[in-house]
């Protein structure tokens, strides 16, 4: 009742919508070279095959893909899963996404606006939810990561790309990034803290040597164990 904090929090509100709106302008701008601008940073055929390999051969029921841009995830893990859905913010790259997922004739795909902190799914629904180039976008990682682990089944896996902590501050006023990276530190504690265990941790260095931008990925899975039905 406070009003001196009652005129914080007001701002702060305010702040997280010029924040989502600048968030949202930024990604109808770059959409249609979305693909092309991720790839400027590593070796985008070595990540995926690597994405590929830590969730294994499946056959899964449900891939999700939080903040799934163009669809690319979607894409490449059609042919692995029963369903592939991916959740965004971004109309624009859900847009982008449905055309590249129509063109390469992909019928077990869908996407849908979602907020990757507040996902839209029930609990405990997803073999694998993949988390690519997104927490740097995020005011709080750590929530995706807790919405990761209540979406994933037990024993599900969990598969995030992003870059490692770097110093190009231009990002943050050029791209919308929120942080400067992800540090292998931080993760290990929202993970632990979501009830999620890491099993791998794999750092791709960029060919543009330190002009570049490292990126690491992770593999973690659900600690939560399925429920035993009464005897």
């Amino acid at each position: 009742a406070d009003p001196a904090i009652k005129r914080d929090l007001d701002r702060l509100e305010e702040v997280k919508g010029e924040r989502a709106a600048s968030a949202d302008q930024y990604f109808s701008r770059v959409a249609k070279e979305w693909d092309q601008l991720r790839a400027l940073h590593y070796s985008e055929a070595d990540i995926e095959k690597a994405v590929l390999a830590a969730a294994g051969a499946g056959p899964f029921d449900l891939v999700v893909d939080f903040g799934t841009g163009t669809g690319r995830m979607l894409a490449l893990f059609s042919g692995r899963a029963r369903r592939v859905e991916g959740i965004d913010l971004s109309h624009q790259m859900l847009t982008m996404a449905r055309s590249s997922l129509e063109a390469a004739n992909i019928t077990n795909a869908s996407v849908r606006h979602g907020d990757a902190t507040s996902a839209p799914y029930p609990d405990h629904c997803a073999s694998v939810v993949i988390i690519h180039q997104v927490l740097h976008f995020l005011d709080d990682p750590a929530r995706a990561l807790n919405e990761a682990a209540r979406v994933l089944k037990p024993r599900g896996r969990l598969i995030v790309v992003d870059f490692a902590p770097h110093t190009l501050e231009h990002l943050r006023t050029e791209h919308a990034h929120r942080h400067l990276g992800v540090s292998e530190e931080d993760f290990q504690r929202w993970a632990e803290k979501a009830g999620l265990s890491v099993k791998a941790a794999r750092t791709f260095r960029s060919p543009g040597g330190d002009k570049g931008v490292a990126v690491t990925l992770w593999t973690a899975e659900s600690q939560k164990t399925a429920k035993r039905s009464a005897a």
